[in-house]
This record gives C-alpha cells, structure tokens and sequence, in this order.
C-alpha cells in the first residue's frame, strides 16, 4: 500500500510520470486551439469585408493595405499572399460586390412569380440594395472613374452579370405571353433603366441635394421614392390597352 500510495504521489507531482509538464501540456492546447480557430476561408471574407469598406471610402489610390491589414488583425504579407496586390485586392472586392446583388436577385425566384409581380419584386430588390449598400453605389463609381480598367480583368465578370440580363428577359418574354408587356422592350435597356433610377438616388444624392435643398435618399423620402419607380418601371413595360 505504501509503495503505491508513493508511486501514486510520484505521478501527482509530476516527478515518475511520463506524462509532460502542465505548462507544455497548456501551450500545446493554446497552439491546437489556435490552429482550429485559423480558417483560411474565413480570414479571406473578413479581408474582403474590410477592403470593401476601405476602397469604397478612399478609392483604389488613397485606400491602404496596412489599414486593412490592421483592422483584420493580419498582415501585409498575408493580404499579398492571398490577392498579389493591392489591384489584386481590389479586383476582388469588385468580383465579391458585384457577386452579392448577382446571387441575391437569383434567390428572389422571380420565374416562379407572375410577370407583373416578379418585374415588381426585382425592382424593388434593386431599389433597397442600392438603398442599403452604399459601398457598392461608390465602388461603381470609382470602377467607372477609373474607366473600369479593373473590373474588366475579372474573369467571372461578364458571365455573372449577364443572370440579371436572363432574369429580365424570361420576365418580360412571358409578360408578353400573357398580355402584360409590350414585346418591343430590349431587356438590357430595362436594366439600365432600373439600375439608373435606383444608383442616381444614392450615388448623385450630394450634388443633387446641394443644388435642390434636398437629399433624394433621406429616409423621409424612401418610400415615395421606391413606390414611383415601381410604378415608372411598370408604365413602361405594360401593354397599352
């Protein structure tokens, strides 16, 4: 009894057992926890979020890769590593903001809504992500300020934009069938018709409010506002009678 009660003692002082000491054993659990709480996926949407944030609210040239660095507590060399580049980061932030409003509009089914009902949908949908999303209102405009040098270099670009083009077109193709719509509307006019009235609202609300005395995108104003461009939009695709 005694040899065990002292083998027992031994390894409960950590000085027969085998067993590594308890401050070995507590930094190999912090470095597994650490290494489970680092998700490369994760760490890249995070970089993505702030960079959206950065670029939107000093463009490409003022923006700073250490600010974003700082903010998503990595470094330099990891945002490069992962994007190549300044440019490269940016190339993404474009590729991701144009990718949300794209997948949105896809999660609205509109294809499964009567056309007047589906056209009204989406262009409230429009209407309340420009509304909502004001990074992506001057990320565009500082896509188009910069002749849209970069945005063109995605490969995914074209091909993801041109699901709104669809959407638009199946919308108003059986709109047509029914009796709804006219058949002499072009479906990329529509959609530049749309996104005109729902960007210049937001994007242009400081010279427009500066020359007006007053701001088109001032909550006060958000519903008439959304309500006459539903109502602009539908006047111009329905059958006259």
């Amino acid at each position: 009894m005694k040899k065990g009660s002292k083998a027992a003692e031994s390894d409960t002082n950590g000085i027969a057992s085998d067993a590594p000491p308890k401050d070995a054993r507590r930094s190999e659990a912090k470095r597994t926890d650490a290494r489970r709480k680092y998700d490369p996926e994760q760490t890249k949407r995070n970089i993505l979020d702030v960079a959206t944030q950065e670029f939107s609210a000093m463009g490409l040239t003022g923006a700073r890769v250490d600010a974003i660095a700082e903010r998503t507590n990595t470094t330099k060399r990891m945002l490069y590593y992962y994007f190549g580049s300044k440019e490269g980061l940016y190339q993404a932030v474009l590729e991701k903001v144009y990718g949300d409003i794209r997948a949105l509009e896809q999660d609205l089914h509109v294809s499964e809504l009567d056309p007047v009902e589906g056209m009204r949908a989406l262009v409230e949908f429009t209407f309340d992500y420009h509304d909502r999303q004001r990074d992506f209102v001057r990320l565009v405009t500082i896509e188009n300020i910069n002749g849209a040098k970069y945005v063109e270099q995605v490969k995914s670009f074209k091909g993801r934009n041109v699901t709104v083009i669809h959407t638009i077109e199946d919308l108003l193709a059986r709109g047509v069938a029914a009796g709804q719509f006219r058949s002499d509307v072009d479906a990329i006019d529509l959609h530049l018709l749309i996104s005109s009235l729902c960007f210049h609202r937001v994007g242009n609300r400081h010279t427009f409010g500066t020359a007006f005395g007053r701001d088109p995108s001032h909550p006060r104003l958000r519903a008439r506002h959304r309500a006459m461009i539903v109502d602009a939009v539908l006047r111009f695709v329905r059958k006259e009678d």
